[in-house]
């Protein structure tokens, strides 16, 4: 097979230059492919090769050419000179070639192959009237990705243009491919259950435990309900938060967002489904995206269906899940439906939003206005800002305290009581090691302290018992520690060694009996389930001190929980958290914007005894012993004031033999990729099976090369389906220990090795990420987090001239093309991007314009929370 240069053509025509500078074009924004301004097609007809598939482009596997006809018509009368046909550009170069002649088939003798001529223009030639012909345009992808060809056809005095895009596939990304178009679910009909409904029991070995003190139900009030529903804002949310409106102004929020959870719930409701019998008392019921939380469904919640068989009473029976896995609930009714279910029978199902967590939120903000006072609710209002800790020295049990912490804890055994005390830094300074030690000293030096530690997730609490039972630091007796588990949560799920430090029942996890909750002197809980020792009657004077970890990500109703429940004046409360981290997971995009989205920490930094460092109140952590310090040094720039001190050495030994780092002193990497956005079935989340594709690639070429095991690698993804994805290819490979998950599954955590997808490879859907805070652009926060989890190696693989629309992204990009740490597709040009007011101020201004109703049709993929703790040990 031959090739003709250029040069071997008559292209003396052609006013178009060889190396032409052509920008970004995005396949799914039709003004990107009339950039040009070509003139209009006039009589000369051409059709469109290679032509999208259901608005996405052809995919072909790599190495192999794949070809598609072009037709050239003459529709007029006359003769018409067709001065050339060219590859006017092509992306990556020399992908795409042109020929007269079909390409020879691979079962073609040498002689055809040998005379085949393929080029990248053909010379000119005439067409005569009504005439077509017929020229072959031929592909063979070399990398996984977009290949973009731009073809300018001379006719007349006419140029016509066509921009030809394919997507090079490799096996990993064929093995990702939808075989379901997309298509928004459809709207299901609700049928109403209101108290007409047969009522069933509850799960054996999970009945009720009898609370001293009993959670009020909570009722939405109906004109507050209309009032929402109708789209309208209490008037209480633009009062803004007062003293004497505390309790209303959370209230309503908190509102909006149920309203807002009810109806989500909703949406998942299914019609003419069947259930299969599993034993004598539970039928199973498949629920297609249970496995992705949607929706998100545990033990004990509560279902209704409705048999369409006549043989039914008319009423709906009310169904509690024993038992949830995969794609399946076990689900038990009242025994006359058991007796009356035969395989088969078809029923509509509708499913709850479970109250108690909300009821609890309720009960803390009521409490708190009344309960709390000025010196915790509103500090810099109150007398105790003109308070001065006296402190002493200590011998601490860690051997690894710097100033700062060591600061800190002084200041913590100091403390008297309210306002709060807080300890804020960026990731990997130790605010939790420092949280630690200071209940350690409490724990060791003061035989009264009475000490809760809530932590925002089970797993951060799970990790703070595990860090205070140390065995390098033996101080804590085993029978004086208790850690504090929500019933819903699995017994699986907790860690072998720490199963002895929890209380339960028929492997049900319960809280203690009052008796037992006085014997211990620390307690380790979640936010939530902080609740359970007031409903068991321990009062406010209990514990001495109450300290909230990951107090950032926490919304401040679910910081009342603990507060507004067991604290007084005199109780000694400690946050630990940082305000430029993520914050709470909030559903309702318009309680988040009217104040439910920012935590109670970040609130507090709106005081001036806070937001001036006063040492009184706030001890700031700048030593970070986590990242190599070309990863954070950017990140510090921009959110930290540049006062980050790296503490981390420089060199990893592990992985000074890959090769593909182009300077083994800068650790980041970004890796340019043309994806592709796609969805499938009636999942409204974005996966690019390209760019998961290039993921896996870069962690296969890691694990050969270096000594860096799955186990030390993470990727971090923003859509849920691209989670699932990259755990589906990654377990093709045996790759199961490879960490993949969301920005909010790895706050607090960190990996030797970061691996970043940012999936977004179109312009168009920027606005409606931007809108409803999704993925990774428009958000500081998350931006923060995403690059900060990595100790010695950070990759990014995305869409450059996507995530360069963003400033603080782009800035990343530039610090690695200035590094000569960057590959694959061109790059863009430098964009104009300024973040607004000065880099050392907070950058997280973030409100937006509703433009919501442009996006009406749209389906929002949601937050990815790896926490589900509904409990209804109240009713």
């Amino acid at each position: 097979m031959g090739t003709v240069g250029e040069e071997d053509w008559d292209d003396g025509y052609s006013v178009i230059g060889d190396k032409p500078e052509v920008g970004f074009l995005d396949y799914g924004d039709d003004k990107s492919v009339h950039e040009f301004d070509p003139v209009n097609e006039g009589e000369v007809i051409i059709s469109n090769p290679f032509p999208s598939i259901a608005g996405n482009p052809q995919s072909i596997p790599i190495g192999e050419t794949t070809v598609d006809s072009v037709t050239i018509l003459n529709s007029t009368d006359e003769p018409i000179d067709l001065w050339s046909v060219k590859i006017f550009h092509s992306n990556p170069e020399g992908t795409y070639t042109v020929s007269l002649l079909e390409p020879p088939s691979g079962e073609a003798d040498v002689e055809t192959v040998r005379e085949f001529l393929e080029s990248t223009s053909l010379d000119d030639r005439v067409l005569q009237p009504g005439e077509t012909l017929t020229i072959w345009l031929s592909c063979k992808p070399k990398e996984v990705g977009l290949h973009t060809a731009i073809l300018h056809f001379n006719a007349g005095d006419d140029q016509i243009e066509r921009v030809v895009f394919l997507l090079g596939e490799d096996k990993i990304a064929q093995l990702l491919a939808s075989n379901r178009p997309y298509s928004r679910a459809p709207r299901r009909k609700q049928f109403s259950i209101n108290n007409e409904y047969v009522a069933a029991s509850r799960p054996a070995g999970t009945q009720k435990q009898n609370f001293r003190y009993r959670l009020p139900p909570y009722p939405i009030p109906p004109d507050v309900r209309e009032l929402i529903e109708n789209k309208q804002v209490p008037e209480v949310l633009m009062e803004g938060l007062k003293i004497d409106n505390y309790s209303h102004f959370f209230s309503n929020l908190l509102i909006m967002e149920e309203i807002h959870l009810e109806d989500e719930m909703r949406m998942h409701d299914m019609e003419n489904v069947t259930m299969r019998r599993v034993g004598s008392h539970l039928l199973a019921l498949e629920v297609p995206g249970l496995a992705e939380k949607r929706p998100s469904l545990v033990s004990r919640d509560r279902i209704f269906v409705k048999p369409i068989d006549d043989a039914f009473d008319n009423k709906p029976y009310e169904g509690y899940i024993h038992r949830v896995e995969a794609e399946e609930v076990f689900l038990q009714f009242a025994k006359e439906f058991h007796l009356l279910h035969h395989e088969g029978n078809l029923y509509n199902v509708t499913f709850t939003y479970n109250r108690v967590n909300m009821r609890r939120l309720y009960q803390a903000v009521d409490t708190a206005e009344g309960g709390l006072g000025m010196a915790f609710l509103f500090p810099s209002q109150s007398t105790s800002k003109r308070r001065s800790i006296k402190t002493s020295p200590f011998v601490p049990w860690s051997q690894h305290l710097n100033e700062e912490q060591t600061c800190a804890v002084e200041m913590i055994l100091g403390c008297k009581g309210a306002p709060p005390y807080v300890i804020h830094g960026p990731p990997g300074t130790g605010k939790t090691m420092t949280l630690v030690e200071a209940v350690l000293q409490l724990y060791t030096t003061r035989k009264d302290a009475r000490i809760l530690v809530c932590a925002a997730s089970n797993s951060a609490a799970d990790y703070v018992l595990q860090k205070l039972i140390n065995k390098e630091t033996p101080v804590v007796q085993e029978h004086e520690i208790f850690r504090l588990n929500a019933t819903s949560r699995s017994y699986e799920d907790v860690p072998s060694d720490l199963i002895h430090f929890c209380f339960f029942d028929d492997l049900v996890f319960k809280c203690p009996p009052l008796q037992a909750l006085w014997r211990y002197r620390i307690i380790i809980c979640t936010y939530m389930s902080a609740s359970l020792p007031y409903a068991e009657g321990i009062r406010r004077d209990h514990f001495s001190h109450i300290f909230l970890d990951e107090a950032g990500q926490a919304s401040e109703p679910e910081t009342m929980v603990p507060l507004s429940n067991l604290c007084t004046k005199q109780t000694v409360v400690v946050l630990a958290g940082d305000p430029m981290q993520l914050g709470p997971v909030i559903y309702s995009k318009d309680a988040e914007s009217y104040g439910l989205g920012k935590s109670y920490l970040e609130r507090l930094f709106e005081c001036e005894l806070y937001c001036n460092e006063n040492k009184n109140f706030v001890t700031k952590l700048v030593r970070n012993y986590r990242c190599h310090p070309a990863i954070l040094e950017l990140p510090s720039k921009l959110f930290y004031q540049g006062e980050l001190v790296a503490c981390k050495e420089e060199r990893d030994l592990s992985l000074s033999e890959w090769t593909d780092l182009p300077d083994e002193q800068f650790p980041i990497l970004f890796v340019g990729i043309q994806g592709c956005d796609e969805r499938e079935g009636s999942n409204p989340s974005w996966f690019n099976r390209f760019e998961a594709s290039k993921v896996v690639d870069i962690i296969n070429r890691l694990s050969k090369s270096t000594k860096v095991g799955e186990g030390d690698i993470g990727v971090i993804t923003p859509y849920r389906q691209q989670v699932l994805k990259l755990k589906k290819a990654l377990e093709s490979l045996g790759m199961d220990d490879v960490k993949v998950g969301s920005v909010e599954q790895f706050q607090g955590q960190e990996r030797q090795v970061i691996i970043i997808s940012t999936v977004r490879s179109t312009i168009k859907h920027n606005e409606f990420d931007r809108i409803f805070n999704l993925g990774f652009l428009s958000n500081p926060r998350r931006f923060n987090v995403a690059i900060t989890r990595a100790r010695s190696l950070l990759v990014i693989v995305g869409n450059p001239h996507i995530i360069c629309k963003d400033p603080f992204w782009d800035k990343l990009l530039r610090y690695c093309s200035d590094k000569n740490s960057y590959q694959g597709c061109p790059l863009p040009a430098p964009q104009n991007n300024e973040i607004i007011g000065d880099e050392h101020e907070n950058p997280f201004s973030d409100e937006v314009e509703s433009s919501e109703e442009a996006y009406k049709a749209e389906e929002i993929p949601k937050p990815i929370t790896d926490e589900a703790e509904w409990s209804d040990g109240w009713s």
